[in-house]
């Protein structure tokens, strides 16, 4: 996944931008931008459990 952090300073908007592909998120500071990434990448990089198909039938 690419993500950028850049900072945003325009006349409606002023912080830092957290940039997902064609998806963006405004913080007010680089600080809550860069938790941000940083939980979004934990979260991406963590181990995940695919259903079986008794699961999926028991749903």
């Amino acid at each position: 996944m690419n993500v950028m952090i850049q900072p945003v300073n325009s006349s409606t908007a002023q912080g830092w931008q957290v940039r997902m592909g064609k998806q963006s998120v405004t913080f007010r500071s680089e600080a809550e931008a860069r938790q941000f990434v940083s939980t979004l990448h934990a979260r991406v990089s963590a181990p995940h459990v695919l259903p079986t198909e008794q699961q999926r039938a028991a749903s």
